[in-house]
């Protein structure tokens, strides 16, 4: 067991004693302090008088509790798991109260999971930066929403949960024809490729563009947004699998990234190269990407995927992604004529003003029908390990959501009416097909 492993080990352990015996406090603290909502310290509410057909209830059985999903360790898919919290969660000032209907599962928390996500303080705390809800109650001073608005929350982290406690300024109310699982589909994803691609690259009218991993929902929202320029070519990796529906999405020309050389694909249909590329992959494919563009041309590195190659972290994979890490001095950037940008959207949680502008744009472009997130499949949060391993495994096309509703017990067989003439039926069968075979064993030695 590794040194990483010891504590992660011991950190599951008790998580799994909270979870038999859940605390009445908030288990993890330091989560707080990043903006997970902490329960209150209030007494529960009086429990209801007695009636003559009802019992009195025990104050404790009606102390505020909710379902929420912690990560307790470092490690493989069982490292997430749901846990109940008890306690109201206070509101201070400016905060809402959300009771959360769906949320989204990114690339970011799969890193997370294996310790490689730094904005995600250590374990136990609950991952989640996107989820859709219905407001329940407003903290004082909260002038621009009431109770039962529809809304979409942005955090970095703390929305896995059925109930959330959140600044007012970090929701967003819901176009009415949008569903909740749309809803927490949008924000990562569009706010990433829409900064990206307008904000940092200034695509234009056209242009050449690269998507790695386009059938994910990065790759389908800046596909999206791509339509809404007239000519704009688009390049889009993705398994041969995918290509049909990513095809039928904007991609101009997929690419299988399995059989075959993106690079050379693409000089052969475009020899000058390409005027824009999206890097979530680092390593040597960033090399391949500043090599792919033309004079003028923009490079936008946003991730570090080939870091991940299993549950765990893989520290060979790691050690290879950086040492095959891109590098470029500023006299060769000069000669070359091109630009290289990062982007990484939870450095920008500060900068309210620009997320609140391109967050109010996309929902205006989600209105037109000129974008639609793509739901690629939904799971109840004792299905969170299911999840990761769909989109861990590249199986997903689009967005992969959490539900928080508890999952419904599928319903039993209704029983066979008459069970005991069923069960003579079986042992006769049984009994004419041993003399059979008996008959015929008898034949062949007499053969």
């Amino acid at each position: 067991m590794s040194g990483e492993e010891a504590p992660a080990r011991q950190q599951q352990e008790s998580a799994e004693d909270k979870t038999e015996n859940p605390p009445t406090e908030e288990p993890p603290s330091e989560a707080a302090q990043e903006g997970e909502p902490s329960p209150a310290e209030e007494p529960a509410d009086e429990p209801a008088a007695a009636t003559p057909d009802r019992a009195p209830v025990a104050p404790d059985e009606e102390v505020f509790s909710y379902r929420a999903l912690f990560l307790t360790g470092y490690g493989g898919y069982d490292k997430v798991k749901l846990q109940v919290k008890k306690g109201k969660p206070s509101l201070k000032n400016a905060e809402v109260l959300v009771r959360v209907k769906a949320c989204g599962l990114n690339f970011a928390e799969l890193l997370g999971r294996q310790g490689m996500y730094e904005l995600l303080p250590s374990p136990p705390v609950t991952p989640g930066m996107e989820c859709s809800g219905v407001i329940e109650a407003l903290g004082e001073e909260v002038t621009d929403r009431k109770v039962g608005d529809r809304v979409l929350v942005l955090s970095r982290h703390g929305l896995w949960q059925e109930v959330v406690v959140v600044p007012a300024s970090h929701t967003f109310i819901m176009p009415e024809s949008m569903s909740f699982e749309e809803a927490a589909a949008l924000p990562v994803n569009y706010l990433t490729a829409y900064m990206m691609l307008f904000e940092m690259a200034n695509v234009r009218a056209g242009q050449s563009i690269l998507i790695h991993m386009a059938a994910g929902g990065v790759g389908i929202a800046a596909t999206q947004l791509c339509q809404l320029l007239e000519d704009v070519t688009v390049f889009g990796t993705a398994s041969a699998s995918k290509h049909e529906t990513i095809g039928q999405g904007g991609v101009t020309h997929p690419i299988d990234y399995r059989t075959r050389d993106y690079a050379e694909e693409i000089r052969k249909i475009s020899p000058k190269g390409l005027d824009i590329v999206l890097d979530p992959l680092g390593g040597s494919d960033t090399q391949k990407a500043f090599s792919l563009l033309k004079p003028m041309g923009t490079l936008i590195v946003f991730g570090a995927a080939n870091c991940v190659t299993g549950q765990k972290k893989n520290l060979l994979a790691v050690a290879k992604t950086w040492y095959n890490q891109f590098t470029i001095n500023t006299l060769r950037l000069m000669h070359a004529n091109k630009a290289v940008c990062g982007f990484h959207l939870g450095y920008l949680s500060d900068e309210d003003e620009l997320i609140t502008q391109t967050m109010t744009r996309l929902l205006e472009l989600y209105t037109q029908g000129k974008i639609k997130p793509r739901i690629d499949s939904t799971y109840h949060f004792e299905q969170v390990g299911d999840a990761m391993r769909r989109m861990h495994e590249r199986n997903n096309i689009g967005k992969v959501i959490l539900l928080p509703e508890p999952k419904k017990e599928e319903e039993k067989p209704e029983s066979n009416p008459e069970p005991a003439e069923t069960e003579d039926k079986k042992e006769e069968e049984k009994d004419e097909n041993k003399m059979e075979t008996g008959t015929e064993e008898v034949k062949r030695e007499e053969n």
